[in-house]
């Protein structure tokens, strides 16, 4: 019991949770906080710089929309992108390396020769072709993410269910008949959530910083939409004039990308004992 509460009062979890939980927050409640979504355009206040108008307290950009209300509204999109990218990952991913694990032969070989290939594709160069034939937008950058990292997942549960297919209980369960599809979802998928759900966590903050880098290279999301990477982009040209256009987006990305990575290795050490570092 000790060990356990230990666990939650370990630095790298408060620091998670409180990081990723105000973020959280503040993108729940961004509609009832500003209700305009940061799209209010004030010429006679542009570039105003942070802290010298208590309406706009991190400043305003080049059209005199507020930086603050920008920023948590791009946090909307980029959580979104990053969450819905690698839930859709995890179905693929996941349901890919079951079959190939636990199956073998022809499927195993189809799946993983697939991955060795996408894999041996550099990501920019995907992202590229993708976005040249379908266009730029919110869910097509979702698309690419998931069908630029379901290898990973799918590497990752068939590595562990070709270990998991020769134990005692899955030979057990075949052994008096249990269907297939039973021993996959109920034997072997419950033991492969935890490694699952630590890859997950990190995900989630790669796909927000790829999400953004897109974005500001004019590949992401639409431009008129407030976004983290969009309001770098067009901060870039002001950063002698007006710093704070691009640093304030650029510190939401950095602060929730640590307070997600901070979470998955806490996560990491938590549900696998045995690859714990030492504190």
């Amino acid at each position: 019991m000790t060990s356990f509460s230990s666990r939650f009062l370990s630095l790298e979890f408060i620091l998670g949770v409180l990081l990723t939980g105000a973020i959280c927050l503040a993108v729940l409640f961004a509609d009832v906080l500003f209700p305009d979504g940061g799209s209010k355009i004030n010429l006679m206040a542009r570039l105003a710089a942070p802290f010298s108008n208590p309406a706009h307290p991190l400043g305003t950009d080049p059209l005199g929309r507020d930086v603050l209300a920008r920023v948590v509204q791009g946090g909307k999109i980029s959580l979104t992108v990053g969450i819905l990218s690698v839930a859709g990952s995890v179905v693929i991913g996941v349901l890919m390396g079951l079959i190939a694990g636990y199956y073998r032969g022809f499927w195993d070989m189809l799946v993983m020769r697939f991955a060795d290939v996408q894999l041996a594709m550099p990501f920019i160069l995907l992202a590229i072709t993708f976005i040249a034939i379908v266009g730029g937008s919110l869910t097509n950058t979702i698309i690419l993410l998931i069908v630029s990292q379901w290898v990973q997942y799918a590497r990752l549960v068939r590595g562990s269910v070709l270990s998991l297919r020769e134990r005692e209980f899955i030979l057990s369960a075949r052994a008096i008949g249990v269907r297939d599809w039973r021993i996959i979802f109920q034997h072997l998928l419950p033991n492969l959530i935890g490694p699952v759900i630590v890859l997950m966590t990190l995900n989630i903050a790669t796909n927000i910083l790829l999400e953004s880098s897109l974005t500001f290279l004019g590949l992401g999301v639409d431009p008129t939409i407030p976004s983290w990477g969009g309001m770098l982009a067009d901060g870039r040209t002001y950063l002698q004039l007006a710093w704070w256009v691009s640093v304030f987006p650029g510190l939401a990305i950095l602060l929730t990308v640590l307070g997600l990575n901070l979470l998955g290795d806490w996560l990491r050490d938590s549900l696998d004992p045995t690859g714990r570092t030492s504190r």
